[in-house]
């Protein structure tokens, strides 16, 4: 069974436990005004995005999209999996939200949405991990974008996901062939089912072979910056959660970059 396979597998089985879950609180964007705490972070940075074309790569139930849609943005959420798609669009027919939501994996995003089609494509946290190649998503990302469309990202930090739970590195910086190859029974959202398909194919990527990898794409870095939180427990019973969703080192959290905000545009 193939990296894709397997991690469809996982995210199709946990998506409907996701859209039920505290963490994800679908229930709040009955408030036309509500916008997920990923989202209401990224807004600073993000900007006026009014009547923009953006596509959100690896948008799994929606949430963050449809808070994208909410700030006037006309909305595309791609994601490989089909019952994450589901919620998605349950979640977007509920709080009557206009987004195009579509099954491929990202390398097949341009086969699916043509090219040259965006102003804006965003991916979120979580997202970047699962991808083996970044240079080829960089050119995948650089052929959506019509020119001078600007690419957002807000990820986890790779020096973040290199640390095991004594806080020491313990997973690859850089990109590697094999994958990380893991296995967990339970789910980030801290639900307690027990899930079947608990294998999951990973890869970290350097922050240098992401930004390098769009250079050579044809985009040009227009902002980067570093943050000492994440919107999620990655190190549980070291980190401590704010008022906004967001969690950091409960000793000294100055000492780590757990997240990293990127913008480029495409050039032409």
């Amino acid at each position: 069974m193939d990296y894709l396979a397997i991690n469809k597998a996982n995210w199709d089985e946990r998506a409907p436990a996701h859209a039920t879950s505290p963490m994800y609180a679908l229930d709040r964007y009955e408030d036309p005004a509500h916008l997920s705490d990923t989202v209401r972070y990224d807004q600073p940075r993000l900007g006026n995005i009014d009547g923009l074309r953006g596509v959100h790569l690896q948008c799994h139930i929606g949430t963050d999209t449809i808070s994208l849609a909410r700030l006037g943005a006309r909305m595309t959420g791609l994601d490989l999996s089909p019952a994450s798609l589901e919620e998605a669009r349950k979640l977007a027919l509920a709080t009557n939200t206009s987004v195009d939501f579509h099954e491929a994996d990202v390398y097949d995003a341009t086969a699916v949405l043509g090219e040259g089609g965006f102003d804006l494509v965003y991916t979120g946290i979580g997202a970047l991990c699962w991808l083996p190649d970044i240079a080829r998503w960089a050119q995948v990302v650089a052929a959506l974008l019509t020119p001078g469309g600007r690419l957002f990202i807000r990820e986890a930090h790779p020096m973040l996901m290199t640390l095991g739970d004594d806080l020491r590195p313990h997973y690859p910086y850089f990109e590697t062939a094999e994958p990380i190859v893991e296995e967990d029974e339970g789910t980030y959202t801290g639900d307690d089912t027990v899930f079947g398909h608990r294998l999951t194919h990973s890869w970290d990527h350097g922050l240098a072979e992401t930004i390098t990898g769009l250079l050579e794409a044809g985009m040009r870095l227009t902002a980067l910056a570093e943050h000492d939180s994440v919107p999620w427990n990655a190190l549980p019973g070291h980190m401590t959660e704010d008022d906004h969703g967001e969690w950091r080192l409960t000793d000294r959290p100055r000492r780590l970059a757990a997240s990293y905000t990127l913008q480029a545009v495409k050039e032409g």
